[in-house]
Formats: C-alpha cells, sequence, structure tokens
C-alpha cells in the first residue's frame, strides 16, 4: 500500500528480517549523526535491516543529505511525502513502506536510543506481537538516562497542552 504522491527512491530491499522507519523534517542539523549512530548499531549487531527515512517534505538540505548516505549504504532508503503532513503521516507511511518480518521507528533525535532496540527484538522474538520502548519506565531500568533539560521540558509539555493558550 502506499500513499498517493508518496515517492521512494531507491528499490526495496528483498526481504530484510528489520526495517528501521526514520521520520524527519528540516532535520539537516542532525540527520548525519542519527544515521552514522542507526548504521553503526546494524552493522555492530549484524542485523539484516533496512533503515527507511521518511522526509516530510523538508525545505532544509536533509533530503540531499540522505541521498548522499544512500550512495554509501545501500541499506539506506528515501521515501518523500507529498509536502508537509506531519508525523503521524510520515510513521504511517514509513511502516506501509517497510518491507521488514519486523518493523519500529525511532525519531530523527534518537530520544529513545537505537541500541535499545535490541531490547523489543528480544521481546519480538520471545513471542511478544508488539514490543513499546518507553522514556517512562522504572529508572533502574533505564540504560542511558535523558539530560534534565530534556526531562524537564517532556513534563511541561503535558502542562501546555492541559492548560492551553486562551
Amino acid at each position: 500500500m502506499e500513499f498517493p504522491g508518496t515517492e521512494r527512491l531507491q528499490d526495496v530491499m528483498a526481504h530484510p528480517r528489520l526495517s528501521i522507519v526514520i521520520p524527519a523534517y528540516n532535520e539537516s542539523a542532525r540527520i548525519e549523526a542519527t544515521l552514522a549512530r542507526v548504521l553503526e548499531c546494524v552493522e555492530s549487531r549484524h542485523w539484516d535491516a533496512e533503515i527507511l527515512v521518511v522526509d516530510d517534505g523538508s525545505t532544509d538540505n536533509t533530503v540531499f543529505i540522505i541521498q548522499q548516505w544512500m550512495s554509501r549504504h545501500p541499506q539506506l532508503h528515501l521515501v518523500k511525502n507529498p509536502g508537509n503532513r506531519g508525523k503521524g503521516y510520515s510513521v504511517r507511511n514509513g511502516l506501509l513502506q517497510s518491507a521488514g518480518d519486523i518493523v519500529m521507528f525511532t525519531d530523527a533525535d534518537l530520544s529513545a536510543p537505537i541500541e535499545e532496540a535490541t531490547r523489543l527484538i528480544d521481546a519480538i522474538d520471545a513471542g511478544a506481537d508488539v514490543a513499546i520502548g518507553s522514556r517512562w519506565l522504572d529508572k533502574q531500568k533505564q540504560t542511558v538516562h535523558q539530560p534534565l533539560y530534556r526531562r524537564f521540558f517532556g513534563r511541561c509539555f503535558p502542562l501546555k497542552k492541559t492548560f492551553g493558550h486562551r
């Protein structure tokens, strides 16, 4: 299935075990670090994986940077939305374009460390139908902790949504 106007730049990988979807909008400042970290994780763990970056109509150099990386990394693919449609659309579009037996998504800022994906894959391999990573788990179980400013703003944002603006 494909959304109208969607463009997938590069052929679909034969049938990978894992698809990693990364929605991106104007991520030129961080996408290279993200791709380097995701690719290093995939390669060091010997995952049979495709990586789909879904561009949501970026107006910066995000697409150009991804295309440069694609020339060196055949498991990396670019999916382009027909304009800026939002994160939910991008995630769904990436999931629909994926070919893996297991499909996951992560944000371009890797706020949930990609290295933690091993735990999710292990849960699926153990028989779970769905595995969800959460930063709100017991602090003792977290292997990588969020910086204080991220925890602060993460707690403040729901307040803004609750009380709103007039």
